[in-house]
């Protein structure tokens, strides 16, 4: 790598290390230097290290992973959040790194629309907790709008949401009650954002966006929550069936 003076900051890092990437030094697919490599040759912290790839990972430049280590995945910057899930795991680990931001808690009965989304039957009483999504490391921008039905019988984990802002849901009402989830059922429509919607994610009305729907299920196959998300199209990505292995 040429020359960077030592002590340098993580944003000079960062981008010291876009230029290697943009430049064909770091080709996609390769491996960037270890973090104890990094370190040596910038003589730096392992801490400032960590923010500078924290910074690569936001631009979409690369992708880290533990025991594997941080991979070049495009030569361009891009603001678009693509998480990669594959398993259910993947999924808790996505709930703790993009964080609610809790709006309102009430409850609902399911009607119209709800109740086709939610698979219930028309008059259904649910438990309502409606939060903005936030990328953990960047208070920017909202990933998304997210509406997550309980079934009344759980309504105290209503307050424990408010205490937990970087665990999923589902993860709570497993560890409060036992009910343990089997599996993760996914659907993606597309669909444009309304006037209301729009000024919570900070978008113009009529914006297209995702609008994806997971049914929560036990080992019977009953499903005891479901979540309804909106995430303009050019901030997320992702189609998955998940089961845990």
């Amino acid at each position: 790598m040429n020359s960077l003076p030592t002590k340098s900051n993580f944003v000079e890092i960062a981008q010291h290390l876009t230029e290697g990437i943009t430049s064909g030094r770091f080709p996609v697919g390769s491996l960037l230097p270890t973090e104890m490599e990094l370190c040596d040759y910038y003589t730096t912290s392992r801490h400032t290290v960590r923010a500078a790839l924290h910074e690569l990972q936001q631009l979409g430049l690369v992708s880290r992973k533990r025991n594997v280590g941080t991979r070049v995945e495009s030569v361009r910057p891009t603001n678009e959040f693509r998480p990669s899930l594959a398993s259910l795991d993947d999924l808790i680990q996505f709930g703790s790194t993009h964080v609610r931001k809790l709006q309102e808690v009430g409850s609902q009965k399911a009607r119209g629309d709800l109740a086709d989304d939610l698979r219930c039957k028309t008059g259904t009483s649910w438990i309502r907790i409606s939060s903005l999504r936030m990328d953990g490391a960047n208070d920017r921008l909202p990933v998304g709008w997210t509406d997550v039905y309980i079934k009344p019988e759980y309504a105290e984990i209503a307050e424990i949401v408010r205490s937990s802002p970087g665990v999923l849901i589902s993860t709570l009402i497993e560890a409060r009650y036992g009910r343990r989830i089997e599996q993760v059922e996914q659907q993606i429509r597309a669909v444009t954002i309304d006037e209301s919607m729009a000024r919570a994610l900070q978008v113009a009305a009529g914006t297209t966006a995702l609008k994806i729907i997971r049914w929560y299920s036990d080992a019977a196959g009953e499903v005891f929550e479901v979540s309804i998300s909106i995430h303009p199209a050019d901030r997320f990505a992702v189609s998955v069936l998940l089961k845990r292995s």
